[in-house]
């Protein structure tokens, strides 16, 4: 009993005083029975005035048991004790001085070691509790502080009961100490601010700063079955039924739901394609219908009554006598595989979704002989809605996860086509099921039209290479020191020779990079330099140092030093997630005007293709203004991205250009997705001039020129058909009037191509915008480099 208990801000007095005031009204009553039952109990009061003034030990209290046994025996009436669940206590406290028997017997259940503890309550929120009370009995505050008060306790089998306790305080009075403080409005409404403060609460209610007199009389009542339900609802909620723990958790509540503590649970999953039960979605749960089973058809998994009862009438169907049963009907499967697994009665129950489809079985089992039966089986009725909804959550995770292992393991389809691989996985799955030969065919889309565009690095090639050469004569001439200052110390003729070498190297490559340059130095550096470096460690301090600060730059994997070329590799990484993230935005707006197939790659820039037609809509509403809108998008796009790169350019650790070019195909073609590669490809040879021409046009020069027509600060657009020209000089002409392109058109024919004649190219610059006092001025590209470079 927390009677002086420095954290708890009531010291307590069990006091009878309110009671004994009651009686005292009493002695006027007109009945003789209450007078003198009032009398009696007042010449206790009398002759014991401790019990008015208030016992604060267990000691006073074993010392006055049989007068307070005298005093609260008319609210515990003799004629109740084995059903009322009574006892009189203290708020929040295990002390209890006297009990209704069937509390006694509860309690006497539960064994010896069981002591009974509020469920869900802490020290913390004991003393916010008495605190509150404080706030409404004693100061009238109107404090919501009501929250249902259980105790769990076991019974003789183990299996846990809820009951919910409701306080009567009749008989309580609480007082002030000097210690208390006076609690205003503005401390109640920082307290109803701050209710899990404890420091808080403790300021305004110090500890043992106020005492309560009197006693509570409690009522307990057996929610098990409600609480039951409320914990198997939150658990659904909360956990994933795939874990062990949970499973355990809801094997638990079905003990507490049906009073049994050898009940145990199963579940099957039906898997209504292949009319199979399976473990599939909640596989650390037992399947008693399997048996061990991975899997297995549901009508040889079950008999005629069952699965007619399962499926058909879609009910409960319940075996409270399996061993009777059994004999009754000796070639019933469903018994004799209930009765190998020692189960001797049991409840099957179907799941059903809002579709009214079967999506598993529900399986409760026990070893006894009717423990489960036609009436407990009504209690399911309370917990299937919820139980059918985790089940549908289950089957949604698992169709997740197939579809996970679909992208993985064939491609990342874009969402505009997948309904067709869908389309032909239900074909493909169809026919296993029927038991045909069968293969999962090419999915093709048959006249849909193309769109290519790229945002290249220009000169990239150039670039690595001339990172490369930097990277390898910092290192040659890192270790050309080295050796100088080995000669110095130990003066050779072998060391001359390997500063000569060095010395050649260094020539060689300011000539430029050779084809074998870099394998020939990184082959002379593991096989000459490693090998010194290692025989003339600790020779020399300073060299040493020398060595040390030179193998701290070498990349350990390649063996050369890895800084100029990082720059490059970091400077292309950064356009390219830039340029890739600008167009995967846009690409969503755009899918949303008219849905089409999208992809992009990585290289040395960021390229992009499209393609649109009925057959990839599937719907019968496609018309060529969706084509025409995605190019006028497309060449958009491209503008918005060379605007982007041109304001990343000057953070880039190597200063880059890029080039931007659009392939405008006139006409359609067929895309077909190759299963061996797992790629989409276009389909047929004349198709197929299209990817060649995508592949080697950027490349291209000028016809009669050696002039590349892709040109930094300029948007290309290749095309062969006069009709394809006029088209897009319309949406230049567009954007020129929305000031992204300049004035300065051109057009010019490119030098044939292998296999490819006739191509001509439009060209025009980008306007490149920057505001300034919150006006947009426009810039050419020579404009823009002259403005950096200022």
């Amino acid at each position: 009993m927390k009677t002086q208990d420095s954290e708890f801000p009531l010291k307590i007095q069990v006091s009878f005083s309110k009671l004994f005031n009651k009686y005292r009204a009493h002695l006027d009553a007109p009945q003789r029975m209450i007078r003198e039952r009032a009398k009696a109990v007042l010449e206790i009061a009398e002759k014991y005035p401790i019990l008015e003034e208030g016992i604060t030990t267990k000691a006073e209290f074993e010392k006055y048991d049989e007068q307070i046994d005298v005093i609260l025996d008319e609210l515990f009436s003799s004629l109740l004790q084995e059903n009322e669940i009574k006892l009189a206590t203290v708020p929040f406290q295990e002390f209890v001085f006297k009990s209704s028997k069937r509390y006694k017997d509860i309690i006497l259940a539960a064994g010896k070691e069981y002591k009974p503890q509020l469920y869900n309550f802490d020290d913390d929120y004991t003393y916010i509790m008495s605190c509150s009370i404080i706030l409404n009995v004693y100061y009238g505050y109107n404090v919501d502080f009501k929250s249902p008060l259980y105790y769990k306790i076991p019974d003789e089998e183990g299996v846990n009961h809820t009951y919910r306790i409701l306080y009567n305080g009749d008989f309580v009075d609480l007082i002030p100490t000097d210690k208390a403080k006076d609690i205003t409005k503005e401390d109640v409404e920082e307290l109803l601010d701050g209710f899990d403060n404890i420091a808080l609460w403790k300021e305004k209610f110090p500890p043992g700063s106020w005492i309560f007199k009197g006693f509570v009389i409690a009522n307990m009542f057996d929610v098990t079955l409600d609480a039951s339900i409320s914990d198997f609802k939150s658990n659904l909620l909360r956990n994933n039924p795939e874990t062990e723990n949970n499973t355990n958790t809801f094997e638990s509540i079905f003990k507490s739901i049906f009073q049994l503590q050898e009940l145990k649970i199963g579940f099957s999953e039906f898997n209504e394609e292949d009319q199979l039960f399976e473990k599939f979605i909640f596989k650390n749960v037992d399947s008693f219908i399997l048996n061990d089973k991975d899997k297995q058809h549901c009508q040889t998994a079950l008999c005629d009554a069952s699965y007619y009862k399962l499926f058909k009438q879609k009910e409960f169907y319940c075996i409270s006598n399996v061993p009777k049963y059994r004999k009754l009907y000796p070639d019933n499967i469903l018994y004799k595989k209930l009765m190998d697994q020692g189960i001797k009665s049991a409840i099957l129950a179907s799941i059903v979704n809002k579709e009214d489809k079967v999506l598993g079985i529900l399986e409760l089992v026990s070893p006894n002989i009717n423990d489960l039966n036609s009436i407990n089986a009504n209690k399911l009725h309370t917990v299937m809605p919820f139980l059918v909804d985790s089940v549908v959550r289950g089957k949604k995770q698992i169709e997740n996860k197939l579809e996970l292992i679909i992208q993985e393991e064939c491609t990342s389809l874009h969402p505009s086509v997948h309904w067709k691989f869908r389309k032909e996985a239900k074909r493909y799955l169809n026919q296993i099921t029927q038991g045909n030969p069968t293969y999962f065919k090419e999915v093709v889309f048959e006249d849909v039209h193309p769109l290519y565009g790229q945002i290249d690095v220009k000169g990239s090639s150039e670039a690595r290479n001339n990172a490369t050469i930097k990277d390898l004569i910092l290192q040659l001439k890192q270790v050309k020191e080295i050796i100088n200052k080995i000669n110095n110390l130990e003066p050779l003729p072998i060391y001359e020779h390997l500063e000569f070498r060095i010395s050649n190297y260094l020539t060689e490559l300011k000539e430029g990079l050779q084809v074998d340059s870099e394998r020939q130095v990184l082959k002379f550096l593991r096989t000459e330099i490693i090998p010194l470096f290692k025989h003339l460690s600790g020779k020399s301090e300073n060299l040493e140092n020398l060595i040390k600060d030179y193998q701290k730059q070498v990349n350990d994997n390649s063996g050369l030093i890895y800084k100029h070329r990082k720059d490059y590799d970091d400077a292309v990484m950064i356009i390219n997630k830039r340029m890739a993230s600008i167009i995967d935005k846009k690409q969503l707006e755009a899918q949303e005007m008219y849905p089409h197939y999208f992809e992009r790659f990585k290289t040395d820039g960021v390229e992009h293709n499209l393609y649109i037609g009925e057959a990839i809509t599937k719907h019968k509403s496609f018309n060529k203004v969706y084509l025409y809108n995605l190019r006028l998008w497309q060449l958009q796009v491209m503008c918005e991205m060379e605007n982007s790169y041109y304001k990343l350019k000057e953070q880039l650790p190597v200063q880059l250009n890029v080039a931007s070019m659009i392939l405008a195909f006139n006409g359609s073609l067929s895309l077909r997705f190759r299963m061996d590669e797992k790629r989409f490809d276009v389909d047929g040879t004349y198709n197929a001039r299209y990817e060649v021409v995508k592949k080697r046009v950027d490349k291209a020069n000028i016809k009669g020129t050696e002039e590349r027509v892709t040109q930094e600060g300029k948007i290309v657009i290749i095309y062969s058909q006069r009709e394809d020209e006029k088209e897009y000089l319309k949406y230049i002409s567009f954007l020129q009037h929305k000031k992204q392109l300049d004035k300065d058109v051109e057009i010019v024919e490119l030098e044939d191509l292998q296999g490819v004649t006739g191509l001509k190219a439009i060209r025009v610059s980008v306007l490149y915008s920057k505001s300034k006092d919150n006006k947009k001025e426009y810039y050419t590209y020579n404009d823009l480099i002259s403005e950096i470079n200022n």
